[in-house]
């Protein structure tokens, strides 16, 4: 019921997951001979290719260690920073400058944006395995439909980022404690040209990232608190998303799960 597209069987000891995008299908478990009994009765139904074991999925590379799992993007990375000439370029430390705030009256408007779109458009798709620059893409996406030389030389730092970062991911150990928790934070009035603030969390099953946003907030918060609030909310309705699908899933919660945020006024407020 939390996901459509994820299906899971229990049948005493055996567990199945059935993960569907369209017309790409991800079918894991503890048992082999269950998991070919499933593929063999679909492929009877439907045509279907089997792949063996998982390489890529939706363009994201799956990496199997004695330690557990590593899920990277580094061959999108790749062709992304050959499409815009950056794969030599000189890397940077962060995605973005910290002392620099975007403004939509910044810089000369592009006579062809097409690039910046596009780049901005491969940076979403790059926050299936990277969090770090979820920011980043935030606040680059804001100015899609007016983009100016000053936002074009931001994306490209974020690409110079990327150059230097191309190979890292997520991974998700084989240890790690049954716990959820979240982080959640906002730059109250952050945004200078409507004095929105963008709110951001992320969420972590045990040692493990697992779901993350930045995401500009609608309407101006009046206080710090009132804009990490609402960041709060957001992050609460993705715990107890994330909380569901795990009951769903028999995997039990070793505690309560805990949002931490760094606004006392906004964990006082009813």
């Amino acid at each position: 019921m939390a996901d459509a597209s994820l299906f899971f069987l229990h049948d005493r000891s055996i567990v199945i997951f059935i993960l569907i995008y369209v017309d790409d299908i991800v079918v894991t478990g503890n048992s082999l001979s269950r998991i070919c009994d499933i593929i063999s009765t679909l492929s009877r139904r439907f045509s279907l290719k089997d792949l063996d074991d998982l390489g890529y999925f939706l363009g994201i590379e799956v990496m199997r260690t004695s330690q557990g799992i590593h899920l990277s993007q580094r061959k999108y990375i790749a062709d992304l920073l050959h499409r815009t000439n950056m794969t030599h370029a000189k890397p940077v430390p962060t995605p973005m400058c910290a002392s620099t705030s975007l403004s939509i009256r910044d810089g000369t408007i592009l006579d062809n944006p097409s690039e910046y779109r596009n780049v901005v458009g491969s940076l979403q798709y790059l926050l299936l395995t990277r969090p770090d620059i979820a920011l980043a893409a935030n606040k680059l996406s804001q100015f899609m439909h007016k983009p100016s030389d000053i936002h074009w030389m931001a994306a490209k730092r974020v690409l110079r980022y990327l150059a230097g970062t191309y190979i890292s991911g997520i991974f998700l150990s084989r240890h790690s404690s049954l716990s959820l928790h979240a982080y959640s934070d906002a730059d109250w009035g952050g945004n200078k040209d409507d004095y929105t603030s963008t709110g951001a969390y992320v969420v972590f099953f045990g040692q493990h990232p697992i779901s993350w946003s930045a995401k500009k907030q609608t309407g101006i918060a009046r206080s710090s608190t009132e804009a990490e609030y609402r960041a709060i909310s957001a992050a609460s309705a993705e715990v107890r998303w994330l909380y569901s699908l795990l009951r769903e899933l028999h995997i039990p919660l070793i505690s309560t799960p805990t949002i931490y945020c760094d606004n006392v006024g906004a964990t006082y407020s009813p």
